[in-house]
């Protein structure tokens, strides 16, 4: 289990996995910033992962089909992609349209009352 998680080197493991943290983190941003879908961010999410399974491989011999190591890398990478994304989505939301969101927490927000956006009496029926 420790080789699977370490690949064999606590420092390159920790290093690797803060160089791609750093990209996932990224990657989540720039998929929010853009307005587009978290499945942007999720998937590349999973090609960091792969490329840290890959590195592993070629620096220090990891196993480069270890499927432990991958889940994990690919559980940590998507999660810092996730929450990177719903932080930027949630800035975007009360930075762009002030007058009609305010934050309620880190990763949350909700419509200021007295506003028409914040039922759901204003869903589009098929009459509409």
């Amino acid at each position: 289990m420790d080789q699977a998680i370490f690949s064999k080197s606590v420092p390159v493991f920790i290093i690797l996995s803060i160089v791609f943290g750093l990209c996932s983190w990224l990657a989540g941003q720039a998929a929010a910033r853009g307005w587009r879908s978290i499945r942007v961010a999720l998937a590349y999410a999973l090609l960091i992962a792969m490329a840290d399974r890959f590195l592993l491989f070629a620096l220090r011999e990891a196993s480069l089909m270890d499927p432990m190591g991958f889940a994990i890398a690919l559980v940590m990478f998507l999660a810092v992609a996730a929450l990177a994304f719903r932080w930027n989505q949630v800035d975007m939301m009360v930075s762009q349209y002030p007058w009609l969101y305010e934050r309620t927490g880190l990763l949350s927000w909700q419509a200021i009352p007295g506003t028409d956006f914040g039922g759901a009496s204003h869903a589009k029926t098929a009459t509409d």
